[in-house]
């Protein structure tokens, strides 16, 4: 009874902040993510279909969601009736589930969190971090994350602290699935954002999250379909290979794999995007414009902004594919 007297309640807060789709307070990511694109927005944005802009577009689809910034601001300026947000890592979708689901408890485990968390010195602080992380460890990784369960909140609000709380925002697993990125050295983090994670779960009542891989586009890909991919990046460079959000690996096999499912989703008459790294930033690697050929290629300039060292962060090339 108190879940759902705390979901009415969001619900209508969120209608008090939502007036016909039009967010006063609008999503943005709830996480800091390796390969995020609110930096890279304005670009991506120039190259939206103008079916988009003209309303033809119902269906949002995002196999690879990460932090989510295209979707929010697709959700924030465009009258999309319905989403389908999908990630291979279970951590992700379980996040996303509970917001979606449970935001009042994941608010208020959170705000307990940040005060513990603010109100003690750096050594009780490291005490704390290193604490969560090895009970966050614990959780099962084999779980599955398509069918909820509230027992889920506290394993979502560790996922946001450990983001908010960890060296350098940067979300890192090991190949046993076991987060082991150390503390970070913020003195004030913030830890919890009610307004956002109220706009995001607002947000989610047109999605559907599911634990799946890209390939389950073609499920839903029409006409009145837009589709972003952002999948794991093709390294830059021998030592520029980051994938390590997940214990998967996804090569060229899946590169040239994820490229069928974009042929054939342009069959089915979708609308789609496609971003990844450039190779030929350092070398003569045409691997995607060989690849997508048949499709519209354009090179943008993007900021890199994880990296343990920052005179490695800086504008790169990178590439964006569409089929219209």
């Amino acid at each position: 009874m108190v879940n759902e007297i705390n979901y009415q309640s969001t619900q209508q807060l969120s209608l008090f902040l939502d007036q016909d789709h039009q967010d006063l307070i609008k999503p943005s990511p709830v996480l800091k993510w390796a390969g995020g694109k609110t930096q890279l927005l304005p670009e991506i944005k120039k190259q939206y279909p103008q079916q988009l802009q003209q309303g033809k577009i119902k269906n949002y689809i995002e196999p690879f969601f990460g932090g989510g910034a295209v979707f929010f601001d697709i959700y924030s300026n465009f009258k999309i009736k319905k989403a389908y947000l999908f990630d291979k890592n279970t951590e992700l979708i379980i996040l996303y589930k509970v917001i979606q689901n449970d935001v009042n408890d994941l608010v208020e485990q959170l705000s307990i969190l940040e005060s513990q968390y603010l109100s003690l010195e750096t050594e009780k602080r490291k005490e704390l971090y290193y604490q969560v992380r090895n009970d966050y460890n614990t959780f099962d990784k084999q779980t599955d994350a398509n069918n909820y369960t509230q027992e889920w909140i506290k394993r979502a609000a560790y996922t946001i602290f450990l983001n908010k709380t960890c060296f350098n925002g940067l979300y890192r697993v090991n190949s046993k699935g076991y987060f082991n990125v150390p503390i970070g050295r913020y003195k004030n983090p913030k830890i919890l954002n009610e307004n956002n994670l109220i706009a995001v779960s607002q947000s989610f009542q047109i999605a559907e999250i599911k634990h799946t891989d890209f390939a389950e586009v073609l499920s839903y890909a029409d006409e009145s379909t837009f589709i972003y991919y952002d999948p794991p990046y093709r390294p830059i460079s021998e030592t520029a290979n980051f994938n390590a959000y997940s214990s998967l690996e996804f090569n060229d096999d899946e590169q040239r794999k994820l490229r069928d499912v974009f042929v054939k989703a342009s069959k089915q008459g979708a609308l789609q995007m496609l971003s990844n790294s450039d190779p030929t930033n350092y070398v003569d690697d045409p691997f995607f414009d060989e690849l997508y050929q048949d499709f519209n290629i354009s090179r943008i300039l993007a900021s890199r902004m994880i990296n343990s060292k920052g005179s490695k962060r800086g504008k790169i090339r990178e590439i964006l594919v569409t089929n219209y």
